[in-house]
């Protein structure tokens, strides 16, 4: 065994603490990957404080990146020393995969959600004789090393953008991009409403821009994220403190819009951009409530008459590995700056990077061990 160091949740609200760790050899289909950058993303806080349940103690991490130093039995196309971004884990095999849909892989749930191995139920991790739940999202990167399969690998051939960076693509970044090319692939001239100035919603705008929409529109609290929104391509910013905000987005698209798309997981933001759709609109919902009963009040005849539709959106609805290495080629182009949103921190910082991001200092950290 190996040992690293990794930043370990004891509890929910309870700050991260850097510990050493031992860290298995990879199985076979897995790899190990020196961590060289991880994403911090607010799923990580959500699972640590449990609105839903995940096993103490844990190494969380979701979005990393760094370079494959172990190799187990029978993995095919990687070597020792490639360069890769760990993205969430599939089964391959199931029907949501075989559509090229794997973040609603009928498996996603253990796979990325356990806690540990669905194989064995063995954990990567252990501070001792005390097994540490590992396997978050298939990885647990806020760590020196990692344990991963190799089906959650992308390898990064070529990027403009430091490899420390690039692990915040396998999760924020791709949900915000995905959503609008792929889930609702924003014919040119569409017109779009964005709740929420964070890297998702930021990565959504940036990708509206490059499918051409015309109207593309971010309702975001703080005033230097709607500055920012602006130069990556929003052409309109609405502060929510102004008032009805169905009313505000209607007043610059009466028709209604054609797309909306949610980060934030607030009720009455939802039920508002539902009502700012045109006909045959629809919603996007990724951000996650703070209350894990939060339901929307839907009227039947309202979302039918209009034929307005609602999607739940998982990871941009991904194949990582196809749509990761395009947003790459969209960065190394212009069309896709997001590390002009990341500040780094080292991982023994790890709480006052949360602590920066949840108050607005930095839109985008990431963790560099």
């Amino acid at each position: 065994m190996t040992t690293c160091t990794a930043a370990v949740a004891h509890g929910p609200h309870a700050d991260f603490v850097l510990e050493e760790l031992t860290v298995q050899e990879p199985q076979a289909g897995e790899v190990r990957v020196k961590v060289a950058g991880v994403g911090l993303c607010h799923t990580d806080l959500v699972f640590r404080d449990q609105v839903t349940s995940y096993p103490f103690p844990a190494v969380f991490g979701h979005e990393g990146a760094g370079v494959i130093d172990a190799i187990g039995e029978g993995v095919d196309g990687f070597a020792i020393g490639d360069r890769v971004i760990v993205g969430f884990s599939s089964c391959g095999a199931c029907p949501r995969c075989e559509e090229a849909l794997p973040s609603y892989c009928r498996s996603f749930v253990p796979l990325n959600y356990a806690g540990m191995r669905v194989t064995d139920g063995s954990r990567a991790y252990a501070k001792g004789d005390t097994p540490v739940a590992s396997h978050f999202f298939g990885q647990s990167t806020f760590a020196t090393h990692a344990i991963t399969r190799a089906r959650n690998l992308v390898k990064v051939e070529d990027s403009a953008a430091p490899l420390e960076m690039l692990g915040t693509l396998a999760c924020g970044f791709q949900t915000g991009a995905g959503a609008i090319m792929r889930t609702f692939a924003c014919p040119a001239g569409s017109t779009l409403v964005v709740f929420g100035g964070g890297p998702v919603g930021l990565a959504a705008v940036m990708a509206a821009k490059i499918r051409g929409c015309s109207r593309i529109i971010l309702v975001e609290p703080m005033a230097g994220r709607r500055e920012i929104g602006l130069e990556l391509g929003a052409t309109d910013v609405i502060d929510p403190a102004t008032g009805d905000l169905a009313a505000a987005i209607r007043s610059l698209v009466p028709e209604g819009v054609d797309f909306a798309f949610d980060t934030t997981g607030n009720v009455s933001v939802i039920e508002a951009g539902m009502a700012s759709l045109g006909s045959h609109g629809a919603i996007g919902l990724v951000g996650v409530p703070r209350d894990a009963g939060a339901s929307i009040t839907v009227n039947i005849n309202a979302l039918m008459t209009p034929g307005h539709r609602i999607y739940g959106i998982i990871e941009g609805d991904s194949d990582q590995q196809g749509f990761i290495p395009e947003l790459i080629a969209h960065h190394a182009a212009g069309r896709f700056p997001f590390d002009r949103l990341v500040r780094t921190y080292p991982m023994r910082e790890i709480n006052e990077a949360i602590s920066a991001q949840a108050q607005g200092e930095c839109i985008k950290v990431v963790l560099i061990p």
